[in-house]
């Protein structure tokens, strides 16, 4: 659930809509073929068969957009003469695949797209705006020489229609042929080696056609060498959606994007007068323009409080095949969002509402790109998603459908229970009261319409409040648990029993109506684009420096401890602290708060998997201050610096907190009546996984390289690299200084730090390439040629000498005695070969 700027490739969630007002379309009726003429359409060959002849009485026909033809097993296309050469926007997703091969709704590829007459053939060209420049200068030759239109298929022209207005064409090789563009992807393709497309096994569902759209749904099947799943049929079938939108006639007036302020976006390289080619990104969003807007600048201007209809509102549908008992919670996360759109001046901007019946309205499809619709799929994936569809143009939104899995129900139970039902009596049972599952609905269903009305991840949210303020039943009443429902702030995992609070949910909170106000303001055509701008930085700049507007975006190594997934508070050592004591009290109430008569351990095992995954995202909360670089993006009129490390003495509290909690012996969660009863012998096992994995993210070489970075650079006491790993040796082996015996799991422990040394004594960096290294929070650097190998050596150094005195003092007991001796041999190993 779903991804500032972020790879289109991964965030499945960047689309738009926009005002239907389009012309030369045809109407949405679904009609047969009507009764043939007796004209005879011309043809530039007299052996060309006439459209009668081709389109017989027999045909099935869908008038839309094109009219698309069905005969046997063919389609055709009817190219009206008026949509040749318009911009269309085709999205290829995933509709169904099996396992390890993306997930429904996945996109696969977008392109803008034009169909060109070119003598007796029809040309489908790919078209790019990733270089433009303005038509009134004479570089825009050289930009459209360098964006000549690649060829996707060509097919020759069968007949003109009736009254030769229209061509018609047979598209059936386009949806079985091998169409790169139309199908897996490049580097999948490489991945499953992928040696050819079987047409016998690929076909077409079905195309069908709308006023605006075209929707082709076509099953395709490749020879893989190498199929990610059903190993032994060297086969990969996915069934695939294509939809071709026509793009609006006169182009939305884009707005520019700005990094301290979330928003999906487009990017461009501009070409001008200027002696650099600037790169430029629009904000993805829908059109909203005020019906008065005389009433709308007075509301602009301070002059009234009056809010303004829009034009055309942002509606969505909920689909019929959702359970009636979801509905009504589902729209409620939809009309969550209107207090925002009152903070940009309009009112009844964003509507939910039920899907019209077949007899309210026989034409209403999902499919129809005029419709937006929260889609409902009998699915066990535990998840939902909201992309957009947007015109790559302008940035404007021109459609979305949230995808909505059922099983998202079991995910959301165990969130809640996991992270609240030790002060909150609700989410205490294996199945909640439908209220409750209704309520974790809506803010599900918040959270994604957020991402259909172009807002990202802002993961930095939570970082607005306090401790304290989490523990107070007034505040979390009135706030939720952080300024923003785009965060990961799931639920309440702060509050302690007796605390008092009731409200553990996140809410459209006062970062959503900012950014609301900030991208959907709407601007007197009169106004210039410069204009605009600088009244955008004004506002910015009026909330720069307080955390309720902060923007934190999402990356995927999390350098900024501000801005993660999942956690809540400014302090993730004691909110850690805190959630871990609810922790313990689920744990030790776990087998009687999931006792069903006559049910066997399968509940009470995935919520124990759960409580420990919690554990992990504690710890990861806290590793995270550990060579954490601070980002607040700025631009010239803010003073500071837009990168600076995370303060010493957080950086050390966040250590002493991994030592205690992450690499102690368990003690609460090693619960004996729990593991009698879910598992065999693996326990152990599974702790020294999850030790281990908190290990080698502190001794990770980008975080040692963040150290070094900051020592040279930051002004001040900073947390070295030397002294993290001091203190992460002293922490792991405090036994072996003092001489003590040494149990198993910190034996285990142990063995992962000098695999993990070796690991940075003898590996590099993968290669990640640079397009991807913002989004990761990717951070550079060459171990070989680094402090970190010295500093490795140094350590397993020290290492040796305190494992060889621990032994010649004895008193040992034997399992203590071996894994010294072990250590020791595998430190030699390590150096030796380093020799």
């Amino acid at each position: 659930m779903t991804n500032g700027k972020l790879p289109i490739t991964k965030l499945s969630v960047l689309f738009l809509g926009f005002a239907l007002a389009f012309t030369g379309c045809k109407t949405a009726e679904k009609a047969a073929k009507p009764a043939s003429s007796s004209s005879e359409a011309p043809a530039s060959n007299g052996d060309k068969k006439s459209f009668d002849d081709i389109i017989t009485d027999e045909a099935e026909s869908d008038e839309g957009l094109f009219t698309v033809h069905k005969v046997d097993d063919k389609f055709y296309y009817e190219i009206p003469d008026s949509l040749l050469n318009r911009e269309m926007l085709l999205v290829t997703r995933v509709a169904k695949t099996a396992d390890n091969i993306g997930y429904g709704g996945e996109k696969l590829n977008t392109q803008i797209i034009r169909w060109q007459k070119k003598g007796d053939d029809i040309l489908l060209r790919h078209i790019s705006y990733e270089n433009v420049a303005s038509d009134t200068l004479p570089i825009y030759e050289a930009v459209q020489n360098s964006n000549f239109e690649p060829i996707i298929a060509s097919f020759e022209v069968e007949a003109l229609n009736e009254d030769s207005t229209g061509s018609l064409i047979e598209v059936t090789s386009l949806f079985t042929d091998d169409i790169p563009s139309l199908g897996l992807e490049s580097d999948q393709r490489k991945e499953y080696q992928v040696r050819r497309l079987d047409g016998s096994r690929t076909f077409i569902e079905h195309i069908n056609s709308y006023p605006q759209n075209i929707e082709a749904r076509n099953v395709l099947t490749y020879d893989a060498g190498n199929p990610p799943s059903n190993s032994s049929t060297g086969t990969i079938s996915l069934e695939v959606n294509h939809s071709m939108i026509v793009l609006p006639a006169e182009e939305m007036r884009a707005r520019s994007y700005d990094q301290r302020v979330g928003f999906f976006s487009v990017e461009k390289t501009k070409y001008g007068e200027a002696q650099k080619a600037e790169d430029i990104q629009h904000i993805t969003r829908w059109k909203l323009v005020p019906k008065d807007k005389e009433a709308y600048e007075a509301w602009l201007d301070g002059e009234s409080d009056e809010l303004v209809e829009p034009e055309n509102p942002i509606i969505y549908y909920v689909d019929p095949a959702t359970p009636e008992k979801w509905r009504e919670y589902l729209i409620q996360g939809v009309n969550d969002w209107q207090v925002a759109f009152e903070a940009a001046g309009f009112k009844n901007a964003i509507i939910g509402k039920e899907a019209p019946t077949k007899e309210e309205d026989p034409e209403f499809s999902p499919e129809d790109v005029r419709y937006s619709v929260i889609r409902y799929f009998a699915s066990p994936i535990q998840n939902a998603y909201g992309p957009h569809v947007h015109d790559p143009r302008s940035g404007q939104i021109l459609e979305s459908d949230i995808g909505w899995y059922h099983n998202v129900m079991n995910l959301l139970r165990n969130w809640f229970f996991i992270q609240t039902a030790a002060a909150n009596p609700d989410a205490r049972g294996v199945e909640f009261d439908d209220e409750i599952m209704g309520e974790l609905i809506r803010f599900v269903s918040a959270h994604e319409v957020g991402h259909t009305l172009g807002f990202p991840h802002n993961w930095g949210s939570s970082y607005a409040y306090t401790v304290d303020q989490l523990r107070d039943p007034e505040f979390t009443s009135n706030n939720g648990t952080a300024p923003s429902i785009m965060d990961y702030a799931r639920f309440n995992y702060v509050a302690q029993p007796g605390d008092g609070v009731t409200n553990f949910y996140p809410a459209v909170g006062p970062y959503d109506k900012w950014v609301t106000k900030w991208g959907y303001t709407w601007f007197p055509e009169d106004m210039s684009d410069e204009e605009i701008e600088a009244k955008l930085n004004e506002w910015t700049l009026e909330r720069a420096g307080d955390p309720l507007y902060f923007y934190g975006r999402q990356t995927g190594s999390k350098i900024d401890p501000r801005s993660q997934n999942e956690d809540l508070t400014s302090d993730a050592m004691d909110a850690s602290e805190l959630g871990l004591a609810n922790l313990q009290v689920i744990t030790d109430n776990l087998i009687e708060w999931t006792e069903r008569d006559g049910a066997n351990y399968d509940e009470l095992e995935e919520l124990y998997n759960n409580v420990i995954g919690q554990w992990r995202r504690y710890m990861g909360h806290v590793l995270s201050n550990i060579g954490g670089v601070y980002e607040n993006y700025k631009t010239y009129e803010q003073e500071g610096a837009v990168y600076s490390p995370v303060e010493e003495a957080k950086q050390k509290r966040a250590m002493d907190f991994l030592q205690k909690h992450a690499f102690s012996t368990p003690s609460w969660a090693f619960k004996a009546e729990i593991l009698d009863r879910i598992n065999q012998a693996t326990a152990i096992e599974s702790f020294r996984s999850a030790q281990a994995g908190v290990l080698n993210q502190v001794a990770d070489p980008q975080r040692i390289a963040r150290l070094i970075e900051f020592e040279r650079r930051a002004e001040g006491d900073v947390y070295t690299a030397f002294e993290m790993m001091d203190d992460l040796r002293n922490g792991i082996f405090s036994e072996v200084r003092a001489s003590e015996d040494i149990g198993v799991h910190r034996r285990n422990l142990q063995r992962a730090y000098v695999e993990q040394m070796e690991s940075l004594m003898t590996e590099e960096l993968p290669s990640v390439p640079s397009r991807w290294r913002e989004f990761l929070g990717w951070t550079e650097v060459d171990v070989s040629q680094s402090d970190i190998r010295p500093i490795v050596r140094n350590q397993l150094n020290i290492l040796d000498r305190d494992a060889r005195n621990a032994l010649a003092r004895g008193g040992l007991d034997r399992a203590t005695r071996i894994h010294l001796e072990d250590i020791r041999a595998r430190i030699a190993d390590i150096l030796d070969s380093d020799d």
